[in-house]
């Protein structure tokens, strides 16, 4: 029991580590932390304790032990199920009601605290009154894994996490509800012993569906960190290159104009043609190294209220040479209004539209269309174009990369603009592509920037 009590404990602290914000993950570290009480428990009465007794015969120590090793049992038998229902319901939102969110919490605690005050105190034969607990523990884990298991993912990037974290989490636990409560219930006890081998199948699959798919978003969550870190090292460079190019290329254009000029007056041609090349290119590394900065530089919201059907009118006039070819279906609420920067978002959706159109030289289909997805407003661009493998959809969000590379202005600086756009709105930009059938660009905000 000494590996699960470690495994445990380290997972735990790993979901806390990743994003202690997140209700989510709170509830997750709480289930794997109380069922690490269980494990801990275990490894007193079984290793412990005994060796405490026979190498210290005290017995207050003794007494001090068994009562600590109560206690974690305890933790464990009523925190588990517990925690595992709060999770359920802050996984799937459906309960997020200002009133029912007030109160559930506390009416999902009556029932254990009703086991504590009211059935036999612990004792390691019997450590809870297992008939009475199974009545409501179960249920929970059995409620709480429906819940899980039905919750809804519109946004393909985030139906595959969904996918493996069901198939993470829900196996286990309803292993441990088995095993703990109910068996116990029909007189097998010490039915815990076989959770050794549940976790020796568990923790393999859990690292390997972390790494590999993400598991209650935390990839996509340490994908995005890294992003984040990356774009904010670039727009602190970017400035800082900017500011010395300017003005080392400022110098060097002074210089020049003496030089022409001095030419000028001593009529030497071809000196003159050749000071006219080193301007030129040196303008030309003005212009690029602003043109970086400009796509990186970290500019404050100024958001105001927005209809997205006017915004989108605004838009798209500028991109009917570009959209000569393309049908376009328009699917978003007149209604519709917005709470954010109407300049950043609208060159936001100017870059995905022209990602979407030259995705389509031969022509093809594109929707723009409005949803709501459990608390958030999703716009999605959709194209019918050549698409992307997932090797180029790992990187089309990194700063710098392109699938452009004919094209001299492009700096692969487009999504990962729009994407830091969309996290100064407190959203998120995700994509979904194959080969040959197209891309989906979602544009996510958070609910409270919808204005009713």
């Amino acid at each position: 029991m000494l590996f699960v009590l470690f495994a445990l404990w380290i997972i735990a602290l790993g979901l806390m580590m990743i994003d202690p914000r997140s209700s989510t993950m709170r509830w997750m570290s709480a289930v794997v932390f109380t069922g690490g009480f269980g494990a801990l428990a275990a490894v007193l009465s079984e290793n412990f304790i005994p060796y405490i007794q026979q190498t210290v015969p005290n017995p207050s120590i003794a007494s001090l032990l068994y009562n600590f090793m109560g206690l974690c049992s305890l933790i464990s038998y009523y925190g588990l199920p517990y925690s595992f229902a709060m999770l359920s319901l802050t996984y799937n939102t459906f309960w997020q009601k200002p009133k029912l969110r007030t109160w559930l919490p506390f009416a999902l605690l009556v029932p254990p605290i009703a086991c504590l005050l009211f059935t036999p105190s612990y004792t390691e034969e019997m450590p809870i009154a297992f008939p009475v607990v199974a009545t409501w523990a179960f249920p929970y884990i059995l409620i709480g894994a429906g819940l899980i298991l039905t919750k809804k993912e519109r946004l393909p990037a985030l139906k595959q996490t969904h996918l493996f974290t069901c198939l993470a989490l829900l196996p286990p636990i309803l292993c441990v509800g088995v095993l703990n409560y109910v068996m116990p219930s029909f007189g097998f006890y010490r039915m815990w012993v076989y959770h050794v081998w549940i976790l020796a199948f568990v923790v393999p699959f859990f690292v390997y569906t972390f790494f590999k798919y993400g598991f209650l978003g935390m990839r996509l969550l340490i994908e995005r960190r890294k992003l984040d870190s990356t774009l904010r090292a670039i727009t602190s460079g970017t400035a800082i290159l900017n500011h010395a190019i300017k003005n080392d290329v400022g110098k060097m254009r002074l210089f020049l104009e003496k030089m022409k000029q001095h030419a000028e007056d001593t009529e030497q041609t071809e000196l003159i043609q050749d000071i006219d090349v080193v301007m030129n290119a040196s303008m030309h590394i003005r212009d690029m190294i602003s043109r970086v900065h400009e796509q990186t530089q970290e500019l404050p919201l100024r958001v105001s209220p927005v209809h997205l059907t006017a915004l989108l009118q605004d838009v798209t006039p500028p991109l009917h040479p570009y959209l000569a070819k393309i049908q376009v279906h328009q699917n978003v609420p007149d209604t519709l209004k917005l709470l954010l920067d109407p300049i950043q978002f609208a060159e936001t959706l100017t870059n995905v539209l022209m990602n979407a159109a030259e995705a389509m030289p031969s022509g093809g289909e594109l929707t723009i269309r409005a949803f709501q997805a459990k608390k958030n407003i999703v716009i999605e661009v959709k194209d019918t174009g050549m698409g992307m493998d997932k090797s180029v959809l790992k990187q089309v969000l990194e700063p710098f990369y392109t699938t452009k590379s004919g094209s001299r202005n492009n700096f692969g600086l487009g999504l990962a603009y729009c994407y830091s756009v969309m996290k100064k709105h407190g959203g998120s930009l995700e994509l979904s592509s194959e080969p040959g059938k197209g891309t989906s660009v979602f544009l996510i905000f958070p609910g409270n920037r919808l204005q009713t």
